[in-house]
């Protein structure tokens, strides 16, 4: 029997969440439209960049301050980095100033698609989760380095969907549901790409624990609303998800019986 929405609780690192959509919190259009968005999204855990909150004298305190008003949980991440010295570097100045062990890893090996160089990913997360974080990768969908970052002390999976801010949703379904079935105890949250309500819905129907959603809300036409429609997509795919979803046929098959239809014997006539 399908876990009650009351037991079917997200776990991270031995915390519990009831909203199984992250929110990021750059490039929205203010302040205040940012905070009625991740309020409009239920998301109780958020990203943060570390360049927005150092960067430059003061600068991040209102932003941080709006943050802790939201009373959610925060997830530091490490993008835009592109070597494993600067990606450890920046999650241990996080850690000082965000004062958790959470830390989104991004490490970035190619420019143009935001593809994370999934070889300095290992590195990375094995030299963090040694000094005790608690590491959330960001990675492709490849089985060998989910593999691999799960021998580095990795809990958590973030495979993408596709290219960060692209909106093309999940490129490769086939990779996703084959790393959903070969990891099923682990918590695997989708992660860039995601441009739909629709795309985060079709994520959790395939079993994906989460989404974490960033610039398809922020650059939404009307944000909020945008991020109503993730929070109700992302409950209706984890419920068909629980219920057990129909398998797809190639032929059709009558969903109102035929027996006794007054043509049912037409082919004999």
């Amino acid at each position: 029997m399908a876990a009650s929405p009351h037991q079917d609780r997200l776990k991270l690192y031995g915390a519990e969440f009831s909203s199984r959509l992250l929110a990021g919190t750059a490039q929205y259009p203010s302040p205040a439209i940012l905070s009625q968005s991740i309020a409009a999204a239920r998301a109780e855990i958020v990203t943060v960049s570390l360049r927005r909150e150092s960067g430059g004298s003061r600068a991040g305190e209102g932003f941080w301050a709006l943050i802790r008003e939201l009373g959610v949980r925060v997830l530091p991440n490490t993008a835009g980095c592109l070597s494993v010295k600067d990606a450890v570097t920046t999650a241990q100045m996080a850690r000082e100033v965000f004062d958790t062990p959470w830390i989104k890893l991004e490490v970035i090996g190619e420019e143009d698609t935001l593809q994370p160089d999934v070889f300095g990913l290992v590195e990375a997360a094995s030299i963090l989760t040694r000094e005790g974080f608690q590491v959330f990768p960001y990675t492709t969908e490849d089985l060998v380095a989910a593999e691999k970052l799960l021998g580095a002390g990795c809990e958590v999976l973030m495979p993408w969907g596709s290219p960060i801010g692209s909106g093309r949703g999940l490129n490769n379904p086939y990779a996703l549901r084959s790393l959903r079935a070969h990891f099923p105890g682990v918590p695997l949250i989708v992660d860039a790409g995601i441009g739909a309500p629709s795309h985060a819905a079709v994520a959790m129907e395939m079993g994906f624990d989460a989404v974490l959603i960033n610039t398809a809300i922020a650059k939404a036409g009307d944000p909020v609303q945008m991020a109503r429609a993730f929070a109700l997509a992302v409950e209706a795919g984890r419920l068909g998800y629980n219920a057990d979803l129909m398998q797809a046929r190639d032929m059709a098959a009558p969903s109102t019986p035929v027996i006794g239809r007054a043509f049912s014997d037409r082919a004999h006539a």
